[in-house]
């Protein structure tokens, strides 16, 4: 499906890209340490901050994503906002984030090595590189598509588009360009979402008018447990609320790293408390659409395609081109975010850790800005791989995440919240985790399944939200028996929890 865009359109377009463009590279003017350019100096101010939290966690996958998984099953898609972000971020505000600010590190893994030992801030550190360069491929690979839908550009020129312009601002001017870009992403984004969320209401009568035409099981916030759905309430509330949720808000180091810039714990915690605020509207302008299209386009094969569906059968010529900014805003604060994280995580816990030590201010800079280019290319080349797959790119992006955050959430709340928890517990319970993850879900694979002559393990097609559950039940179970057969750590190291 391609849509033609005219003029007004592409001036529209090409005035946000220009704009967020220059604002980063004139951000980047300021940028002469290493500190600048990971951290924003940490002088960066809470609202700038807090509408980052929200444009970096609202990426392209979810506007595709979201709405494609709410068409597909309904209200309950909301729940990943209003259950798996607002109460997180509330409980971070109050605990986690002034903690991991006045420790001074620069990301989680270093606070956990220096909480536990360098074997622990090493393995986690890994597990988040290799999450962080894949899921820039599952950004871009969103960007390709909805791009593709409405251009009827090929998806490679679209994947290259989007990588070379978020990668250069990024590359110029760190966490401050990324902040300060988001800030402008997140209102364009908001007011393009909402544009298709009125106009769809429009076109059905009236918000009355939509809710009465929707499905029972489309209104439903709680969904059962059975094979129907992926969504059931027990893992919503276990492998959701309980893990996944504080896993990311509390230990993803794209996240974290914003608060670890801000000019002082008070306005770290102001920044989440904002954020969180932001984020119990978004349910509303992304979610909504993706019931519309149910009611509006019923046929539609994949779900995914209900943004694009709305943007071309629904907004006229010149608003076409303000939806399109506000889709790459959404996907450029995502992109850009991890670029800088994923960069901070190899300049801090590989380059400065392992192999200088030494590294000078101005060293640091220099290899970040190498990393964050090298991280592009590799970005463009896994969301080339990414889109051979017949997943919908919600799902990757769950999956990926599913794998290690339930073992990784268990040995963060050790080490903050428990003094008698080791380093060797705190590997052991990781690995052990780990391996529990990907062994669930190789064993719900169907060719491994049909190899080993087995029924998949569980009975619903997408259950990344049970690998959580049962990778943190099983890191958790580790962590305490493994600490408590080891040696206690210095008190040096056991200072350096929350209670």
């Amino acid at each position: 499906m391609s849509t033609t865009l005219n003029t007004l359109d592409f001036v529209l377009l090409g005035l946000y890209l220009a704009g967020t463009l220059g604002l980063g590279l004139w951000v980047g003017r300021s940028i002469r340490t290493g500190e600048d350019f990971f951290l924003g100096g940490r002088r960066l101010p809470w609202w700038a901050i807090g509408m980052s939290l929200v444009a970096t966690d609202i990426g392209g996958p979810d506007i595709i994503g979201v709405g494609g998984a709410a068409y597909g099953h309904g209200m309950a898609v909301a729940n990943f906002e209003w259950i798996g972000c607002v109460p997180a971020m509330i409980v971070g505000a109050l605990v986690f984030i002034p903690f991991f600010w006045r420790t001074g590190v620069a990301t989680i893994p270093e606070y956990l090595e220096r909480r536990f030992d360098v074997r622990v801030r090493t393995a986690l550190s890994i597990c988040w590189q290799i999450f962080m360069a894949c899921n820039l491929g599952v950004m871009l690979l969103a960007s390709a598509r909805m791009m593709s839908e409405l251009f009827g550009w090929g998806e490679v020129t679209c994947i290259l588009v989007t990588a070379g312009l978020a990668g250069a601002y990024t590359i110029v001017g760190g966490l401050a360009a990324v902040v300060y870009t988001d800030m402008v992403q997140c209102t364009v984004m908001i007011v393009g979402c909402l544009g298709i969320l009125v106009m769809g209401l429009v076109e059905l009568g009236g918000p009355v008018a939509f809710w009465d035409q929707l499905e029972p099981a489309q209104k439903a916030l709680v969904l059962p447990v059975d094979t129907d759905t992926p969504f059931p309430w027990t893992g919503i509330l276990f492998g959701l609320a309980l893990i996944l949720s504080p896993a990311y808000w509390i230990g993803n180091q794209a996240i974290v790293q914003r608060s670890l810039g801000a000019a002082s714990p008070l306005q770290a915690q102001a920044a989440y408390v904002w954020g969180a605020t932001l984020k119990s509207l978004i349910p509303v302008i992304i979610v909504g659409p993706g019931l519309i299209a149910v009611l509006l386009y019923p046929d539609l094969k994949q779900g995914d395609h209900a943004f694009p569906q709305l943007v071309a059968g629904l907004l006229p010529p010149g608003l076409r081109g303000i939806f399109l900014a506000a889709f790459l805003a959404a996907l450029m604060s995502s992109v850009d975010s991890y670029l800088n994280s994923a960069s901070t995580l190899v300049a801090h816990d590989i380059y400065k850790r392992f192999v200088a030590p030494g590294a000078d201010a101005g060293s640091m800079l220099r290899f970040g800005r190498w990393v964050t280019a090298g991280l592009v290319v590799w970005a463009i080349g896994c969301a080339l791989v990414m889109a051979r797959l017949d997943e919908g790119i919600y799902t990757i992006f769950q999956t990926l995440m599913s794998f290690f955050q339930g073992p990784a959430l268990a040995v963060l709340l050790a080490g903050t919240l428990w003094k008698r928890a080791t380093g060797t517990g705190a590997l052991v319970g990781f690995l052990g985790g780990l391996v529990t993850t990907v062994g669930q879900f190789l064993l719900n694979n169907d060719t491994v399944c049909s190899g080993l002559g087995i029924a998949p393990l569980f009975q619903i097609d997408e259950p990344f939200l049970y690998y959580s559950i049962w990778g943190f039940v099983v890191a958790a179970t580790l962590v305490v028996t493994v600490s408590l057969l080891t040696r206690r750590e210095p008190d040096e190291k056991t200072v350096l929890t929350v209670v």
